[in-house]
């Protein structure tokens, strides 16, 4: 461990060989947490490469349970995860989870990788059961439900088991007000191992070395988003999701292509005049009734707008169209068939093989 933290200390980059030591230590939890969260604190100071940050998925991956799919499953298809990493502190309403579900009900294969709250009021997995939608699935009825529903829920804790030796380190780091590697590798640990992911981070800073760090992992195409919020008070924040109300910053990469970042704007789409509140949600089921009246399309402007713009992405990375706008009206017909609606029953009469 000495050896790492003089690496980390020096601005030096961790060798794959360091890191595959390091997860082993840090997983271990007959190993105590202050040292480990002394290591991760050392790190982000350095600040994660996109090399370091792929390393430390590939060990943290090799040490996770992984969905028993079919070794062809994902040859003719996309597999698609929608996520944020957490961490905006913005309060609104479960977006990416809302996308997710109206990319099923298009008839995309979802899988849909999260947990319960840590930094806000309603998490993936909260707002999920208060759906009605199994949420603690085993590996074997995970892989059974995404090939039968097109869609399923993969509860982190359920999958990575070396996380509990990790949470104390973590914990510790969050009472130094720490951020660490890990507050952004959950999205990178997907179990089914998607082929297609929109990744949102509330630091437009990471959109490209998380990008990097994706398209190393060897995902066939990704983007990677951070959405710029004008607050009242006149500064700015941003969202772990692309933003309607102001411009985004895109990390993009399509197969073997460069990858390529730009900032774009969603000023050409019909949007109504919208303010972060029009976007607030609250606890899960708050958030639930929010989700369900959307998809049955009982809910129009600025939610609404949010769910179109990240699912037109969406759709639109898992090829089913040929841009962002031509996805938003896509979504749109989703909801206006009665397509998501639908699907959002069928899944909650999904078997509950769980436990």
């Amino acid at each position: 461990m000495n050896s790492w933290m003089e690496t980390v200390i020096a601005g030096q980059t961790l060798h794959p060989a360091q890191i595959a030591l390091a997860v082993g230590w840090l997983a271990d939890p007959a190993q105590p947490p202050e040292p480990k969260s002394d290591f991760l604190g050392a790190l982000r100071r350095k600040g994660e490469t996109p090399d370091e940050i792929a390393h430390f998925a590939r060990e943290l991956g090799a040490r996770s349970t992984v969905l028993p799919l079919p070794e062809n499953f994902a040859a003719g298809r996309e597999v698609l995860d929608v996520c944020g990493t957490g961490g905006d502190q913005l309060n609104t309403f479960n977006i990416s989870t809302t996308v997710a579900l109206v990319c099923a009900a298009a008839g995309v294969c979802v899988a849909k990788h999260g947990n319960r709250a840590i930094t806000s009021s309603s998490g993936s997995a909260d707002v999920l059961e208060a759906l009605g939608i199994p949420l603690d699935l085993t590996p074997v009825a995970a892989a059974e439900a995404l090939q039968r529903d097109g869609f399923v829920f993969l509860f982190a804790p359920r999958f990575h088991p070396a996380f509990q030796g990790i949470g104390p380190a973590r914990k510790l780091c969050a009472q130094r007000g720490e951020r660490t590697i890990f507050n952004y590798l959950g999205p990178l640990l997907n179990p089914a191992r998607p082929t297609v992911q929109l990744l949102g981070v509330a630091d437009p800073t990471l959109t490209a070395p998380l990008a990097r760090a994706l398209q190393q992992l060897g995902l066939r195409r990704a983007q990677v988003v951070s959405g710029r919020v004008p607050l009242a008070n006149g500064t700015v924040a941003y969202l772990d999701e692309l933003s309607t109300l102001g411009t985004n910053t895109i990390a993009e990469f399509h197969h073997d292509r460069a990858l390529a970042q730009t900032e774009w704007s969603p000023g050409d789409l019909p949007l109504s005049p919208a303010t972060l509140a029009d976007l607030a949600g609250g606890d899960s089921k708050t958030n639930a009734r929010i989700i369900e009246q959307l998809l049955r399309g009982e809910i129009r402007g600025p939610k609404l707008e949010a769910v179109l713009l990240n699912a037109g992405a969406a759709l639109f990375l898992a090829g089913q169209t040929k841009s962002i706008a031509a996805g938003w009206e896509r979504a749109g017909e989703v909801i206006r068939s009665g397509a998501a609606g639908r699907k959002l029953t069928a899944l909650r009469a999904a078997p509950r093989a769980t436990g």
